[in-house]
C-alpha cells in the first residue's frame, strides 16, 4: 500500500492548495477515488477500495464515496474551475482551442463537455450530465458552460473555439462574437447562404471536387441572415463527404487544419470510455452524480498529462513509450510514468500544468 499512499499524499497536497474546499474531507475521498481510478482504469467504487490505505471495513468506504458522489455541496465546475484555471496561468498571449461536443451514455444520458485542445487528444474545461435522448442539445442548455469557460481562460490568450454541425446555431455565433472569440463550426449541406449581389444558394448545391476547395468571404446564413460570416467549402481526401465550415475570421485552407483539432475531443471521450477508464462500466444512473463522477476523471486526467508533458519535457518518453517516435499520448505516457514511479521510488510531479509551448513530439 506503500505506492498508493504515495500518490494519495501527492494529490491531497496537489488539491490542499486551493481555497475552494467547504471541508477538507471532500478533496481527500476525491484523492482516493484519483487513486483508484488510476491503478484499476476502472470507474467502480467497488474496485477503487483496494487501493484505499484505510483501516475501516470495505462497506464503509464504499458508502464514503458514494455519500461523495451525492453530496450536493460539490459544485464540480467551481472546485475544478480554480484547478485547470492554474492549469492554463500561462496560456496569456497564446491560442487556446476549444472543443465543444456531447457523447452519449446508455443512450438516457448526455455529457456536453468543453474541452482544450492539448497535444493531439483534450483536458475538459467545463461540462454538465444531462437526462436526454439525444446528443443534440439546445443553445439554452449548453451557453452556462461557455460562461463558466469564459471566466477560466486567461483574458489576454487568443482563443478559437471548433464545434460541430449539431451546434450550428446563429445564437451561439453571436453569443461568441460577443466574447471576441474565433470560432469555427461545422455546417450542415443544407445551410442557405446569401450572398450580395447573388441569389441564395443551398450549400449542398455547391460542386466541389475531392482534393478541392472554395471560400467565399462576407456572406449571410439563415433565414435570419446572420453575418457578415466567411465559408470554406471543401471535400478533404479520405474523406467520403464535403465539409461546410463557417468562421468569424477570413477562410483559407488552414481553416481546415484549426477544424480537425476538434477530433481530438472525440479521441478525449474514447479515453474516457473504452479506451481508458471504463465511464460506460458505471453502475450509476443519476445526472449529477455522473457529472461529480466525471470530476474524478477530469481530474486523474490533468493530472497525467500533466506528467505525460513533463515526461517528454525531461526526455524519459522513452522509458514507458516503446515506439522511437512519439505513439502513445500525453495521458498514456504519464499514466505508464506513474505507474513506473510509484513501483520503482522516483518523484512524481506535484502539479497541474499544460505547459504553453509547441508540442516538441508530436504522434
Amino acid at each position: 500500500m506503500e505506492s498508493t499512499s504515495r500518490l494519495y499524499d501527492t494529490l491531497t497536497q496537489l488539491f490542499g492548495q486551493y481555497d475552494v474546499w467547504q471541508d477538507k474531507r471532500h478533496f481527500k475521498a476525491l484523492a482516493w477515488m484519483v487513486v483508484g481510478l488510476i491503478f484499476t482504469g476502472q470507474i467502480s467504487p467497488t474496485t477503487w477500495l483496494v487501493y484505499v490505505n484505510t483501516e475501516v471495513y470495505a462497506q464503509s468506504t464504499v458508502r464514503r464515496f458514494q455519500r461523495w458522489l451525492k453530496n450536493e455541496r460539490i459544485e464540480v465546475n467551481n472546485l475544478y474551475g480554480a484547478i485547470i484555471q492554474s492549469a492554463l496561468v500561462e496560456w496569456n498571449n497564446h491560442t487556446l482551442y476549444l472543443a465543444l461536443d456531447t457523447s452519449m451514455l446508455w443512450g438516457k444520458y448526455c455529457l456536453i463537455r468543453i474541452s482544450v485542445i492539448y497535444r493531439g487528444r483534450s483536458v475538459p474545461l467545463t461540462w454538465k450530465v444531462i437526462e436526454h435522448g439525444s446528443s443534440s442539445v439546445a443553445f439554452e442548455t449548453y451557453v452556462p458552460l461557455i460562461e463558466a469557460a469564459h471566466l477560466l481562460l486567461p483574458s489576454q490568450a487568443n482563443i478559437v473555439f471548433l464545434a460541430d454541425r449539431g451546434f450550428a446555431d446563429t445564437s451561439l455565433m453571436k453569443y461568441l462574437d460577443s466574447l471576441h472569440w474565433t470560432w469555427i463550426i461545422r455546417a450542415k449541406s443544407s445551410l442557405i447562404i446569401y450572398r450580395r449581389g447573388q441569389r441564395p444558394i443551398r450549400l449542398g448545391h455547391v460542386g466541389v471536387q475531392k482534393g478541392h476547395a472554395l471560400f467565399w468571404h462576407n456572406t449571410y446564413v439563415t433565414s435570419k441572415r446572420y453575418g457578415p460570416v466567411h465559408l470554406a467549402l471543401g471535400h478533404p481526401q479520405g474523406v467520403n463527404e464535403k465539409w461546410v465550415i463557417l468562421s468569424n475570421a477570413p477562410t483559407h485552407v488552414t481553416t481546415f487544419d484549426a477544424y480537425r483539432l476538434r477530433f481530438d475531443i472525440e479521441e478525449g471521450f474514447l479515453d474516457d470510455k473504452s479506451n481508458g477508464f471504463q465511464l460506460e462500466s458505471s453502475l450509476n444512473r443519476s445526472a449529477d452524480v455522473l457529472t461529480r463522477l466525471c470530476l474524478v476523471l477530469a481530474l486523474a486526467t490533468l493530472y497525467l498529462v500533466s506528467q505525460g508533458t513533463e515526461v517528454v519535457h525531461t526526455g524519459k518518453k522513452r522509458f514507458v513509450d516503446a515506439h522511437w517516435f512519439r505513439g502513445s499520448s500525453y495521458l498514456k505516457i504519464g499514466w505508464n510514468y506513474v505507474r513506473r514511479a510509484l513501483v520503482r521510488g522516483e518523484v512524481l510531479i506535484g502539479y497541474m500544468r499544460l505547459d504553453p509551448r509547441e508540442d516538441p513530439d508530436p504522434a
